[in-house]
């Protein structure tokens, strides 16, 4: 929908990626979308250029965020946001539910109830 607007399917992918996460980093979008690492760094190194993006080093790793300072930011999030809405749910299923932090320890797989129903 966006690609025409953004240059291309992967630009939208990452914006996209970052509307809904707010923060990502390089190899966790491309193994989202199954596009090629280098193809998002340069996106992202692109939009980190433009001021749209901001980045930091955690360990080796480089986390990018939207830029709290430039005037753009919120009318492209506003966009992205409209953009998602019309995601269908399967794209949204595959790409924009994931588990973003790890499962505690003790808690188990299956609920136990689910098992015996009554």
């Amino acid at each position: 929908m966006l690609k025409e607007l953004f240059g291309g399917k992967a630009p939208e992918q990452v914006l996209l990626y970052l509307a809904n996460y707010d923060e990502g980093y390089g190899k966790a979008i491309a193994d989202t979308y199954g596009i090629a690492l280098s193809t998002v760094q340069k996106q992202l190194q692109k939009f980190e250029n433009s001021g749209l993006l901001v980045s930091r080093s955690v360990g080796k790793t480089r986390i990018y965020t939207w830029n709290p300072r430039s005037p753009f930011v919120e009318q492209i999030k506003m966009l992205l946001a409209q953009r998602l809405k019309l995601t269908p749910e399967a794209e949204i299923k595959a790409y924009y539910r994931q588990r973003r932090r790890p499962r505690r320890a003790d808690k188990p797989l299956v609920n136990p109830q689910r098992l015996n129903p009554r």
